[in-house]
């Protein structure tokens, strides 16, 4: 598969969860917002809730993007594509992880579920936007680091993983 960022077949990133209503969906859209340049970026869960929460919804569009058209996936539908980075964003998700074909990095980024908060209607939705803004901040470093190793090393390949 051809490299991200070079004009080619963007290379598969595949953002994995337990449910994939919330952490999953909001760091797909992140990354789709902040990376689509440089890759083909997906989410599924394990055992997919079937909807995206609208609280994930919701609090995503404040910041500026709309998440309300993603689906939740089950990660069969990936097993047989090439992945070039695996993202589980959940422990159950990290432990019950397959390999992908091509599969080359693997990261895992253990977020708290807002789905889990109780409380007030504004208590729960602090939750969801506390949940966004450290699920943005990782997303974000991580796409930075690699644009910087991609400069870096002048398109002969990335310091995280190229």
């Amino acid at each position: 598969m051809a490299r991200g960022g070079f004009g080619m077949n963007k290379r598969r990133v595949l953002i994995l969860c337990t449910g994939n209503s919330c952490r999953s969906q909001m760091a797909e859209g992140f990354l789709r917002r902040d990376a689509s340049d440089l890759f083909e970026i997906h989410s599924a869960g394990a055992s997919p809730a079937g909807f995206v929460h609208p609280k994930a919804v919701q609090v995503i569009a404040e910041v500026g993007f709309d998440i309300s058209g993603h689906v939740s996936k089950h990660l069969d539908a990936f097993r047989n594509l090439e992945i070039w980075a695996v993202i589980t964003v959940c422990g159950k998700a990290d432990l019950a992880c397959p390999v992908f074909p091509g599969q080359v990095n693997r990261y895992h980024w253990g977020f708290e579920d807002p789905a889990k908060a109780t409380g007030s209607e504004t208590e729960i939705a602090a939750v969801f936007r506390q949940a966004r803004d450290v699920i943005g901040l990782v997303c974000g470093a991580w796409v930075a680091g690699y644009r910087e190793g991609m400069r870096c090393s002048s398109g002969a390949g990335s310091a995280l993983g190229g």
